[in-house]
């Protein structure tokens, strides 16, 4: 029996008439619409796709995205003058800086001057501090959608074993501390984890974001375990993620279709944080 899907494309609609009708809110309230700042740094061809996707996200729920553009040779000191700027400017509810940058420039050059209170992407120090001391923060935006994602088809988390494939900062490491904080019993494994298939196999919740194509296979699920899968894996027929759908499907009780899982529900999440700094940031009276 094929398992149920957790369509990311179906609730991440649902869940944007929310967002419309708050931005209208806001924008009746304040006299401005809340909009973010994506910086890209750099001619990469698939970076650009990637902010003019996030333009048309913001634009479709009427919240402003400003593209900032810079040359990939930028000394650190200029890109921080940029996102300093940024950081000043009321009317910035939000900043991204597009990521990998390019060397010699590291993610430091933009935590060191980010500010915490308009960093929608959940990169900062402070609130990756913030999640792990379980305080309120910004959750970078692809977990906290496999999160929702759950949540809104009723999974249950509480009390479950869940087993997170990937220790990266952006996705393994906050997913399992959101796991965590729902009281599930939380392992992450990685590339030297031992006897891995038998480790997943014991999860009622898998949360796969390695990288590696159709890594996790179907004999690896335990029947009915709800599969949340991150990967973004370029194949021959197209976007493939890092559980094997075909086979995982035939046993698992729920599972992410790649495409349309935890993609679109990254997009609502960003709307959401967003909407969330505008807030954040607004002059104290």
């Amino acid at each position: 029996m094929a398992a149920n899907l957790l369509d990311g494309k179906s609730l991440s609609e649902k869940m944007k008439a929310g967002v419309v009708e708050e931005v209208k809110a806001f924008t009746a309230e304040v006299g401005f619409a809340p909009g973010v700042a994506v910086v890209l740094v750099g001619e990469d061809p698939a970076s650009k796709v990637y902010v003019k996707r996030i333009a048309k996200t913001f634009e479709d729920v009427g919240m402003t995205c400003q593209q900032v553009i810079l040359p990939g040779d930028i000394n650190p000191a200029s890109l921080q003058a940029e996102i300093i700027k940024l950081n000043n400017d009321p009317k910035t509810s939000g900043i991204i800086v597009q990521l990998p940058l390019p060397k010699p420039l590291t993610q430091d050059v933009v935590t060191d001057v980010l500010s915490p209170n308009k960093d929608v992407d959940g990169i900062h120090p402070v609130n990756a501090g913030r999640l792990y001391l379980g305080q309120d923060g910004f959750v970078p935006n692809t977990p906290h959608g496999g999160l929702e994602l759950l949540k809104g088809y009723g999974i249950t988390i509480r009390g479950a074993n869940a087993v997170v494939v990937g220790r990266s900062n952006i996705v393994g490491k906050p997913m399992a501390m959101l796991l965590l904080a729902e009281h599930a019993t939380v392992t992450i494994c990685h590339s030297r984890t031992k006897d891995l298939p038998s480790v997943i196999r014991s999860a009622d919740i898998v949360a796969a974001a390695v990288g590696q194509a159709k890594m996790i296979t179907g004999d690896m699920i335990k029947p009915g375990a709800a599969v949340v899968d991150f990967g973004i894996n370029p194949g021959e027929k197209g976007i493939v993620g890092d559980v094997d759908f075909e086979s995982a499907k035939e046993v698992a009780g729920w599972i992410t279709p790649v495409p349309g899982g935890t993609g679109p529900m990254t997009n609502i999440m960003l709307l959401r944080n967003t909407l969330k700094a505008a807030r954040l940031n607004l002059p104290k009276a």
